[in-house]
């Protein structure tokens, strides 16, 4: 999960290093490199009425057997069992999924799409931190504050010929939006679930042992239940550093700052990074003024350094915002009795006291820390890694040896792989692919990224600064290519032409290795890149490709097409295609 679908996690400090690959399920060797795409078709549990062999390995590397049985509950459904000469093992579920998020809710309707028997469990509420507390409701105060700044534009406006008076908004009415929002999401996930027949278990789960699983409610007694596979899909929370005193209503996180419970005249945000980035947008919209505090060198770091120069330039210049970095906040008090939050500045790198701020509020947007205590993943002997759970590229989960362990998954932010709420539930169709026999093996690299200000600013593949190191490591030429959105016909019609589009690349062999966009709509225009990338789509294939005039997707037509390749990777392959008369 992320707020706004924008916390990537692309540098050492939260990313589990890399581990050793030990394959524990039959699969074949070398990854695919063209996803699979999906089609449910809303399987019920009445279509299960029949007995089939299965190839998924039980731990005595022997082919399963489904059989039509009833649980517990009195439904009809497949019991698993091990078809081993010498006994048989049964399960209640092929696949038990802790954690009913994006992630966890993504890898419960594939699972059902390839006939698995499936129970996910849930001890807080279904959609978590995405569609409660962070993606889904952030889109909606964003969607206010891109309203209220088109409206307070007097000048924007009055090039488009529009006259309005000032612009007004109803603070409950937006939280409420946002609320609503959230709440119909989360209905609509409940349903898509149980209209295919998945079970949902209420209550905190916790692995017991290999393939057994308990969950239960203060006040209930626990229930006991075991499945071929466990999936974790528990997610994260947000990362408050010590000594940061947080009370809900001054100091306060994401989570807080969704229910827009006031605006503060002065909030002072913990972070440059996605977080802080949409939340400035959102507040200065709705009449607050910003401070960022960042402890690098500069605002935006995890961005590529030329758009987030030009970010700096459109976002925050411009507004009624002010920064301080290389800075530290070593202790933020909350504000009480009449006097306001405090905080106390160090610098980062020598820890000597810089100054104290007083501010009205302050926004604690320094990233995003996994949900892993309380699993039980002690029993299973797997140890975390600063509360990740050790992973494969697989998402098998490792113990505290190195090794896969048969039937355990992790996905999603709590593996800390990459920590995109759409990044979980990739990652939980591969694992269900690879249950079923098909070796499955995500390409991270070309999952996107996006950061909803306005404008908006996406990004997929690798930073111009982690290509340029990739090439000299392995000695090759690399190449950078830009347009710009004020040359796009559409983007000059909406008089928004301010955006950048970047391509890196290898001019030798065409390959796209990262592409960063800041503009108007560029959290959609990304996925042709993204999926490019996916695909092996290589620059000399897809500058041929037909973009419909005038659109924004010309932006990427002129980018491909201004890209400058060797010799050898300059003429498309043939393709052997009938004409088709129109």
């Amino acid at each position: 999960m992320v707020v706004g679908a924008a916390m990537l996690a692309i540098n050492s400090a939260v990313t589990p290093c890399s581990v050793r690959e030990s394959c524990s399920i039959g699969c074949n060797a070398g990854p695919t490199r063209v996803p699979s795409f999906l089609e449910f078709r809303g399987l019920r549990r009445e279509n299960f009425t029949f007995i089939r062999t299965c190839g998924i390995q039980s731990s005595s590397s022997q082919p399963l057997v489904k059989r039509q049985t009833r649980f517990l509950d009195g439904k009809k459904g497949l019991r698993v069992e091990a078809s081993a000469t010498g006994g048989s093992q049964t399960f209640d579920y092929d696949v038990i999924i802790i954690g009913a998020g994006v992630g966890g809710h993504g890898a419960a309707l594939h699972a059902v799409e390839k006939g698995l028997k499936t129970a996910i469990i849930e001890g807080d509420i279904v959609g978590g931190t995405c569609v409660n507390r962070g993606c889904v409701p952030s889109k909606a105060l964003l969607a206010v504050s891109g309203r209220m700044r088109e409206l307070q534009d007097e000048h924007h406006l009055k090039a488009l010929g529009i006259q309005v008076d000032a612009a007004k908004f109803d603070r409950a009415a937006v939280a409420a939006h946002a609320d609503n929002l959230a709440t119909k999401i989360r209905g609509n996930l409940t349903n898509s679930m149980k209209g295919i027949g998945v079970d949902i278990l209420i209550g905190v789960g916790t692995i017991l042992a290999p393939h057994k699983v308990k969950y239960g409610k203060i006040g209930y007694p626990d229930r006991t239940v075991t499945a071929k596979n466990i999936i974790i899909a528990t997610g994260s929370v947000p990362f408050v550093p010590p000594g940061i005193e947080i009370d809900g209503k001054s100091v306060i996180t994401s989570d807080h700052a969704l229910k827009l419970e006031w605006i503060p005249e002065w909030l002072a945000i913990v972070g440059s990074g996605y977080i802080g980035l949409e939340f400035s947008d959102v507040y200065t919209a709705l009449g607050a003024e910003v401070t960022f505090i960042e402890a690098l060198d500069g605002l935006m770091p995890g961005f590529d350094p030329e758009i987030g120069k030009l970010a700096q330039r459109v976002l925050i210049n411009p507004r009624k915002i002010d920064w301080h970095t290389g800075v530290l906040a070593k202790k933020i008090t909350p504000a009480k009795d009449g006097k306001p939050v405090t905080i106390e500045l160090v610098d980062t790198k020598t820890k000597e006291p810089k100054e104290v701020l007083e501010v009205d509020a302050a926004l604690i947007a320094t990233g995003r820390a996994p949900f892993t205590k309380g699993l039980g993943l002690e029993n299973v002997k797997v140890e975390t890694q600063r509360g990740f759970v050790p992973v494969d590229e697989r998402m098998r989960v490792l113990d505290k040896e190195g090794n896969t362990i048969n039937g355990l998954f992790c996905i999603g932010d709590a593996n800390g792989k990459m920590m995109l709420a759409h990044a979980a539930s990739a990652q939980g169709i591969s694992v269900i692919e690879q249950i079923t026999d098909n070796d499955n093996v995500l390409n991270h690299l070309s999952i996107p990224a996006a950061c909803f200000t306005h404008p908006e600013i996406s990004m997929v593949g690798l930073t111009e600064p982690q290509a340029r190191k990739k090439a000299d490591d392995e000695g090759f030429k690399l190449s950078v290519a830009k347009t710009s959105f004020k040359a796009n016909t559409k983007a000059l019609a909406e008089n928004e032409g301010e955006g950048l589009a970047k391509l890196i690349y290898r001019p030798d062999t065409g390959e796209i290795l990262g592409v960063h966009i800041l503009g108007l709509h560029a959290a959609d225009l990304i996925h042709e890149a993204s999926n490019a990338i996916a695909m092996g789509t290589t620059i000399k294939d897809i500058k041929f490709a037909v973009h419909a005039h005038p659109t924004l997707s010309e932006v990427l037509d002129e980018l491909f097409k201004s890209a400058k390749l060797e010799e050898q990777s300059a003429i498309p392959a043939p393709i052997n295609r009938e004409p088709v008369p129109v």
